[in-house]
């Protein structure tokens, strides 16, 4: 059990959020402080880009908690507050406003933020980012149809808000200078599909474009540029271009970072009373025997629960497999596992008919799927991922074979 009286959470994001209530359901009685530098309680963000954005979802349902709930459970919460520094020597956290926090434990659960657009005119007004709620609410009023939007950027953000300006009736146009839509993170499989889906919806996608600047008149943006010369009328741009681990409060308390907070298995940094979860960390990754970070509601629950039963002295919480998901016009997509070093793809299911799965292969072992409106693949997958199963190409191939056979001869 954990002598803590006062534990700091860092961070009002879906990791900061979990670990106040592991903490409490792990039976700790002691203070907790959670502190978030927006407005809103702790609530959650991929909905911003999907159904918020597009109007079908009611902000009080984005909140993990209600108000009641912080304080039934005595937990205060400052919001609209920044954290200015770590006193490590002196186990204080000190605020932006003045004033500072005692802390037995700390959770660092700062998150990321969008990387800005490093083009000139990036100031103009209507150039967008989408990380927060304040974000949706400048961006929702100005999604009238017929109005020209152009998205920096083919990653799963990009392609999800341009999924929804299409259904809202905008002309959209996404720039992307890589040579296929989410090069970063899938197969050629799957970028041919949803470029051929957004293309199909009306979607101009412009893949190795490069934007070279953003145009504008009175201080109001018109036009994209790009590194052509091109000009692409726009009365919006939305930068899509990836994402900054939020590390510099780490990094100034003297925390070993790179490319985000190092932590352990159970989310502790080098400072064993200091914890971080969420975006902003690299961790070991359970089932790949090698660390990386991983941006993802998955991550930011488990590291929660995880740096919670930590400072309680619980056992370790159960790792699940790595998943993630995204909704774009009527299209499911979820994703176990991790893709990146495969060396053979086998793809399960009819392409065109938008219900399929890309199997993802290293070394004769499955370690990711990408399914496409396809959930037992899906969760037949994480299985057999977790337990590094070998399964043959052609049994995964075979449609005829049920995904809970596959799974079940595997076991």
């Amino acid at each position: 059990m954990s002598t803590a009286k006062n534990i700091v959470v860092i961070g009002g994001g879906q990791a900061g959020a979990q670990a106040v209530q592991s903490l409490r359901q792990f039976g700790y009685e002691g203070a907790i402080t959670l502190v978030g530098d927006e407005a809103a309680l702790p609530y959650q963000r991929p909905p911003l880009s999907k159904a918020y954005m597009k109007g079908e979802l009611a902000e009080d349902r984005l909140y993990f908690k209600p108000a009641a709930w912080y304080e039934d459970n005595k937990v205060e919460t400052l919001l609209s507050q920044r954290v200015e520094k770590i006193d490590r020597a002196n186990r204080q956290v000190l605020l932006q406003h003045g004033g500072h926090l005692d802390y037995d434990a700390v959770i660092i659960a700062t998150g990321s933020r969008p990387r800005p657009l490093p083009v000139e005119g990036a100031d103009l007004e209507n150039v967008f980012e989408l990380r927060g709620l304040s974000d949706v609410e400048h961006i929702q009023p100005k999604m009238i149809p017929g109005k020209k939007l152009v998205i920096v950027g083919a990653g799963y953000i990009g392609l999800e808000a341009a999924a929804v300006a299409r259904q809202l009736g905008l002309e959209v146009t996404v720039l992307e200078m890589e040579q296929r839509a989410l090069a970063r993170v899938t197969s050629p499989v799957i970028s041919s599909f949803y470029e051929a889906l957004h293309m199909e919806h009306g979607v101009d996608v412009r893949c190795g474009a490069r934007l070279g600047s953003l145009k504008g008149k009175d201080g109001k943006l018109t036009h994209a540029v790009l590194a052509s010369g091109e000009e692409i009328k726009a009365d919006m741009v939305l930068a899509g271009i990836g994402i900054i681990p939020n590390v510099e409060l780490a990094e100034e308390a003297g925390l070993p970072c790179k490319n985000g907070i190092i932590v352990d298995e159970d989310a502790r940094t080098s400072d064993p009373r200091i914890f971080a979860a969420g975006d902003c960390t690299v961790r070991p990754l359970a089932h790949y025997a090698r660390t990386g970070r991983l941006e993802s509601v998955h991550n930011a629950i488990e590291q929660g629960k995880l740096a919670a039963a930590a400072i309680m002295g619980k056992p370790r919480p159960a790792l699940d497999c790595p998943w993630f998901w995204s909704d774009q016009y009527d299209i499911k997509l979820q994703i176990a596992g991790l893709s990146q070093g495969y060396d053979e793809i086998v793809v399960r299911g009819d392409v065109e008919a938008k219900k399929f799965a890309a199997f993802y292969k290293k070394n004769g072992r499955l370690i990711a799927v990408d399914a496409i409106n396809s959930p037992p693949e899906f969760i037949a997958s994480k299985r057999l991922i977790m337990s590094g199963a070998t399964v043959a190409s052609e049994t995964l191939a075979d449609t005829s074979i049920s995904m809970k056979e596959i799974a079940a001869a595997a076991a």
